[in-house]
């Protein structure tokens, strides 16, 4: 199968289960490659290699810069030209060419779409919708926050992120990206393989404060986790949340790959690097 082909179609698959004589089948999502996947116990080179070329399996098994680019190329053109327009009758090629380039630069923040239906001069639900295509078509998604009414969480805006996390400059949101997307992936695959309700959000409080990624099950936080680029200082976001909330875990995850690794009891928290997270939770 060609990449752009591939990357856009629906990263989905399905396997027969027991009761298949009544016509049932159990349902899991394919995700892009994980660090865990790659090597049980995952080398510094590994994780390397997945923020450079990304988690599809074509640019990253081929390791190269050149067939990188030229699958990007490839992969865009064909997601717009052939599987955006013919799926949803779309005429205005430029503009989703356009936004499509416009979104990994706002990896990581709040995506507005007000701001974005100005830069696209849009209407409103134009660009909303055009966003959700996208997240239809596996080119982006976006996590919602967790609300929490006493400590006055914002409740309505969403966070983005891209399925293919080397498609950011950026190298912090680059980090962030390729860490959301291990997440949603442990989040699927809990659903699919236990049936837990599971739900990947953000927390961020009305003054800013915030703590990238909260891992829900059932309802309720399981752990919370925060990307730095070092690992020597506990984030001050986690130790004040740490007291107003009943998030049982905080792990502060960085790429150093001999750095820090502690335990702070006091703000039930634990900075260490993201190749022994992955390796802890099978990520």
């Amino acid at each position: 199968m060609g990449a752009g082909k591939r990357s856009s179609a629906r990263l989905d698959h399905y396997r027969r289960g027991g009761d298949s004589l009544q016509g049932r089948y159990h349902y899991y999502r394919l995700h892009p490659f994980s660090l865990h996947e790659l090597n049980r116990k995952p080398q510094q080179s590994d994780l390397d290699a997945l923020l450079q070329f990304g988690g599809f399996p074509e640019p990253f098994l081929r390791h190269n810069t050149r067939h990188w680019k030229r699958w990007q190329r490839e992969r865009l053109s064909r997601v717009i030209q052939e599987d955006l327009i013919s799926l949803e009758h779309v005429k205005e090629v430029s503009q989703l060419q356009l936004l499509a380039q416009m979104l990994p630069d706002r990896v990581g923040s709040v995506l507005s779409i007000v701001n974005l239906k100005q830069d696209l001069s849009v209407a409103f639900e134009t660009a909303d919708k055009w966003v959700g295509i996208f997240e239809n078509l596996y080119y982006c998604f976006r996590i919602m926050p967790y609300g929490l009414p006493h400590l006055r969480a914002v409740k309505k805006e969403r966070k983005l992120y891209l399925w293919d996390w080397s498609l950011c400059q950026d190298a912090a949101a680059r980090f962030e990206n390729l860490v959301a997307s291990h997440l949603l992936k442990y989040c699927h695959f809990r659903e699919d393989t236990e049936g837990d309700d599971m739900s990947l959000r953000f927390l961020r409080d009305s003054v800013g404060r915030e703590i990238d990624f909260v891992v829900l099950k059932n309802g309720k936080p399981e752990f919370a986790v925060e990307c730095k680029s070092g690992g020597r200082t506990l984030s001050k976001n986690i130790v004040y949340f740490s007291q107003r909330t009943s998030i049982p875990a905080f792990y502060q995850v960085h790429l150093q790959s001999d750095g820090e690794d502690s335990e702070w009891v006091d703000a039930k928290a634990r900075i260490m690097p993201f190749r022994k997270f992955s390796e802890e939770m099978k990520l």
